[in-house]
């Protein structure tokens, strides 16, 4: 004789199955790309890499005419997660924690955008003789570098906005000596909230940034005799 089991008087006790997958904090910036909910038993789906290029038009023109000398434009430096091509972000719940995004990529490291967003600015507005890169192995009358210290997209403040600090020195290259040294820092709201609104929101910063070190080095330039022979 088969015996039937009465029904549990207590349905609070049996097992339920739980959803394991939650939407991020961060929406579709945590994955690249915008998502919605994604139901039970389901997997999200697997995101492609995106990536995003900083080139920020130079704003500043010719204001007279050029030093007689050469610059050398080096790559800028940077520490930790700067130095890769992953977007780097913080959240205000967790202003000491700096991660990066998985899927949402720099087309190259911002060390090195950044550096040739400053030789675009400084051709542009004619401020030397010549312009050079590391790769031309000129000989240099100055040399212009740095650090990258802060680049970093802040998602969940109200509004959203991407913040970054720069420091730049120029140094002549005989003696190296300093000739001007100054820390660049900016913000920029992100009008969107999209990952192409954010990296506009970049670029404009990047403008910006460029911009104030083109307008120092303007300054100076009645300063910047060659060094060098012939």
């Amino acid at each position: 004789m088969v015996q039937v089991m009465p029904p549990d008087p207590n349905p609070a006790r049996r097992p339920r199955t739980r959803c394991l997958w939650r939407p991020s904090a961060l929406r579709f910036f945590a994955l690249g790309a915008a998502m919605g909910l994604v139901g039970c038993g389901s997997a999200p789906p697997v995101q492609p890499d995106r990536f995003y290029s900083l080139e920020a038009a130079a704003l500043a023109g010719p204001a007279g005419p050029p030093a007689p000398s050469v610059l050398m434009v080096n790559d800028l430096a940077a520490r930790g997660l700067l130095g890769g091509r992953q977007i780097v972000y913080r959240t205000r719940e967790q202003p000491l924690v700096v991660d990066r995004y998985q899927s949402l990529l720099w087309a190259e490291p911002p060390t090195r955008a950044l550096s040739q967003n400053l030789v675009n600015g400084i051709r542009t507005a004619q401020v030397f003789d010549f312009v050079a890169i590391p790769s031309d192995r000129a000989r240099a009358d100055y040399l212009l570098g740095g650090e990258v210290e802060r680049f970093e997209h802040l998602p969940t403040d109200q509004p959203p906005r991407v913040v970054g600090t720069v420091n730049l020195t120029l140094v002549r290259s005989d003696d190296r000596r300093s000739i001007v040294g100054r820390q660049y820092s900016g913000e920029e709201r992100v009008d969107g909230d999209s990952p192409e609104a954010m990296a506009e929101a970049f670029n404009r910063l990047v403008a910006r940034l460029v911009a104030e070190a083109v307008r120092d080095l303007q300054a100076v330039k009645g300063q910047l005799a060659r060094t060098r022979g012939p």
